[in-house]
């Protein structure tokens, strides 16, 4: 009898152990631990500092606004860029791409350039000839704005005939 004494009381300890060990873990298990530095590598913890707002050297008309300085675009709204700055490239020396303010005129998606016997994807012209399409812009054009991929796509489905477009040097 006194082992099954032992035997019961060591089971009821046991057991009250495995329970109290376990609730620890469980309680644990949904406790949040604090990031090592605020806004750090935690997933869903809000960063102290807002990333700084993108701003374009054009004007609140402008829908698009173009630097050849710095070979940049960005997609306005209000005066506020609502994409970008996305590269481009501009004219070369001779076919030099003007600045000021100028309207869409038109778009196509896929426009074929006869002067230049060349395809001009997202095509949307703003200056007479002049347009924004995708091109290399490691290399300067004719006058044309060439862009990458996405940012000829963006363009020409956020630009509509009439908006505003600012080119500045």
């Amino acid at each position: 009898m006194k082992n099954n004494k032992r035997f019961r009381n060591w089971s009821v300890r046991s057991a009250m152990l495995v329970s109290a060990v376990s609730a620890g873990l469980l309680m644990a298990g949904t406790a949040q631990a604090e990031p090592l530095w605020p806004g750090g590598p935690d997933i869903g913890t809000p960063a102290i500092v807002a990333p700084a707002p993108v701003y374009a050297p054009c004007g609140e008309t402008a829908r698009m606004c173009m630097r050849l300085s710095t070979n940049e675009a960005w997609l306005m709204d209000n005066g506020k860029v609502t994409y970008g700055p996305t590269p481009i490239s501009h004219g070369r020396p001779g076919y030099e791409t003007p600045p000021g303010v100028f309207k869409v005129a038109f778009k196509r998606e896929d426009f074929w350039s006869t002067m230049h016997n060349a395809p001009m994807k997202w095509a949307v012209f703003f200056n007479g000839d002049i347009a924004t399409h995708i091109g290399p812009i490691e290399e300067q054009s004719h006058g044309c704005i060439r862009m990458t991929p996405d940012g000829a796509e963006a363009t020409y489905r956020y630009l509509s005939p009439g908006d505003v477009v600012e080119v500045v040097r």
